[in-house]
């Protein structure tokens, strides 16, 4: 980073930061805070839970060392984190109703828009490009997501919420339906107070919520077990034992967000980027499935769905009409995809057509 270097005398700290608090605002971010780069007790945390095995084969948690949990060796010259949260929660969703009908795909209701990185990515810049008119050159480096970053751990110090027994960061006014960026800077402003109350007492709605039982402990997730790592970042097969346990969710959870009580806060998204596109929040699983793949590329262009690739989605898709209702549609939808060219969907598939199966063979059996 380069140095500050204002015109004139140095700006008024204290008065930027309100000002920056004010600007956040007016990009349309819900809160925004600053805070010092101290995260000697996350880091303990993140070393504890990586020793475990937690992370399962997200190497990407422990490849780059104490970067991650020390900023200035991430951005040297980092002095500051300006973290700030952009409610997501799309209008008009049916999230209990779909996730009630096992023939419709359920997607995490982050995913049913466009992707937020470039949104957020292009509103920090703007921020920091404001700054620089109040203060001259400065530097800075914008995140969302997007390098090894603390950010719930940086929004808990910046005094943006708790951490929920789910480990995800709660806001007494959203839940956990946001999303974080961060921007690191060099300008020694003055930090916010963290958030200090823990307000989940004794509640334990997520633990009990999560269908795979993932949340091991209190603000322990073994990744391994949770859904959105099974669909999202795993690459290979899905293992049987939680195959069931999916149900419907074919791309990411949020099951222990939903049944949170501080979710009842959260507001509507007023983002028409967030809003959902191709009914991806209550398409069938048997329409999904039918996707080419010069359609799945045309229709998660810009969408986070994207990442996991055509192969992986169908993947997902399989083990969803695996536990979907019998009906000749999903059976002849399953046996289409049989030849497919790979063995990692052909795997699931088999596995799906034999739940179907079954599921005929009772139905034929109770007649």
């Amino acid at each position: 980073m380069s140095p500050v270097s204002p015109a004139g005398d140095d700006p008024d700290m204290a008065a930027l930061a309100e000002r920056i608090k004010t600007w956040g605002r007016e990009l349309g971010f819900q809160q925004l805070g600053i805070t010092d780069v101290d995260l000697a007790e996350d880091e303990a945390h993140l070393e504890a839970w990586l020793a475990a095995g937690h992370h399962g084969e997200m190497g990407f948690m422990a490849k780059h060392g104490t970067k991650r949990t020390r900023p200035a060796e991430l951005v040297p010259g980092t002095r500051r984190v300006i973290s700030v949260r952009l409610d997501y929660l799309p209008a008009e969703v049916e999230t209990t109703k779909v996730l009630g009908r096992p023939s419709l795909a359920y997607v995490s209701r982050y995913a049913t828009g466009r992707d937020y990185h470039k949104l957020m990515r292009k509103r920090l810049a703007t921020l920091a490009k404001w700054i620089e008119a109040e203060v001259g050159a400065f530097g800075y480096r914008a995140f969302v997501d997007s390098a090894p970053v603390m950010e719930r751990a940086l929004a808990r110090k910046a005094g943006l919420g708790w951490f929920g027994k789910n480990a995800m960061l709660l806001n007494p006014r959203a839940g956990s339906l946001f999303f974080l960026g961060e921007l690191y800077t060099d300008l020694p402003l003055p930090v916010d107070a963290p958030f200090e109350a823990d307000h989940c007492g004794s509640c334990s709605a997520c633990r009990t919520a999560c269908p795979t039982g993932a949340i091991v402990e209190d603000k322990v997730v073994d990744a391994r077990a949770c859904i959105s790592y099974l669909t999202i970042e795993l690459f290979g097969a899905i293992p049987e034992r939680y195959r069931e346990a999916m149900g419907n969710r074919v791309f990411g959870c949020d099951d222990c967000q939903l049944v949170c009580p501080f979710t009842r806060f959260a507001r509507v998204s007023q983002e028409p980027d967030f809003a959902p596109r191709h009914d991806l929040d209550r398409a069938s699983l048997v329409s999904l499935f039918a996707w080419s793949e010069e359609e799945f590329l045309e229709k998660t262009a810009g969408n986070p769905i994207r990442r996991i690739g055509y192969e992986r989605w169908l993947r997902n898709l399989a083990v969803g009409l695996g536990n979907a209702p019998w009906s000749r549609a999903v059976e002849a939808a399953l046996m289409a995809r049989l030849p497919y060219p790979s063995d990692l969907v052909r795997e699931h598939v088999r596995w799906a057509l034999a739940r179907q199966r079954e599921k005929r063979q009772r139905l034929i059996a109770a007649s």
